[in-house]
């Protein structure tokens, strides 16, 4: 059976006086629902400069924790966790007619990652981030929606510009921004002894991947890694909000599907 061990950290950082980032998760009651229903981590950015991001991150991570909680647990991550975060898309778009009174909508980045049997859905809009620590390697599993990272891809701008550029942070994808959201979605089999890192820019920014292997893998626990985690990132910029949410492979249950459905491979 799948088992598990996490932590989560969230901070406002040194020169931010909100946090508007959130996180939550949806820890399995019972054995029964490790197997219908998994685990579930996410995590949101509050897009700085709009109108109550710190309102839209929250929104935006409790409706998508809540419909995973509600959902039946036979419809696949995969399938499931595009239509939750459209879902708060569209939640956040009617807050923000409520809600706002001028300005840019109400909007957020959203990472989140589902795991069941041996396998972690990670889907994500905007420049959270998911990262996959295995065997002393760091490897990124999202791919930033900004426009500079966009413009990369385009070969319009090389990796080392980009860290300059005042693109950097301009979001090309956020949650509540369009009345309908590409979600990217990846699933990855998961190991005995991998480590998932989900994290907010305030976070990647300053902290390279190296030295997140390094912390990770030398900390007693989950919970004094994400401590470090924070504290390196707010020692070496902390200007932003930082956020972490670290998740430990125990055990898997490698699985198979047959005609949709899934049988045990051990």
């Amino acid at each position: 059976m799948l088992d598990l061990e996490f932590a989560q950290l969230s901070d406002r950082g040194r020169v931010r006086e909100h946090n508007e980032d959130y996180i939550g998760s949806v820890v399995p009651a019972t054995p029964a629902q490790v197997r219908s229903h998994g685990w579930l981590f996410a995590l949101a950015d509050g897009v700085g400069g709009h109108e109550h991001g710190e309102v839209a991150s929250r929104l935006a991570v409790e409706g998508v924790c809540a419909g995973f909680r509600s959902s039946n647990g036979k419809e696949s991550h995969r399938a499931l966790l595009p239509r939750l975060i459209q879902a708060a898309n569209t939640t956040l778009l009617d807050a923000a007619v409520h809600t706002r009174t001028s300005g840019p909508a109400m909007a957020t980045t959203f990472v989140a990652c589902a795991l069941r049997f041996d396998r972690a859905v990670v889907a994500h809009v905007g420049d959270s981030r998911c990262y996959l620590i295995r065997r002393g390697r760091a490897t990124l599993v999202t791919r930033d929606h900004t426009m500079a990272a966009e413009q990369i891809r385009l070969g319009v701008l090389s990796k080392r510009d980009a860290g300059d550029s005042p693109l950097r942070h301009m979001l090309s994808r956020s949650l509540g921004s369009d009345l309908f959201v590409n979600v990217d979605v990846d699933e990855h089999q998961i190991l005995h002894g991998d480590a998932l890192l989900l994290c907010s820019d305030g976070m990647h920014g300053a902290v390279p991947e190296s030295d997140i292997v390094h912390i990770v893998s030398r900390a007693r626990n989950l919970n004094a890694a994400a401590q470090e985690l924070v504290a390196t990132a707010n020692q070496r910029d902390g200007s932003d909000n930082v956020s972490v949410q670290l998740v430990r492979i125990r055990s898997v249950e490698r699985m198979g599907m047959y005609r949709g459905r899934p049988y045990n491979l051990q």
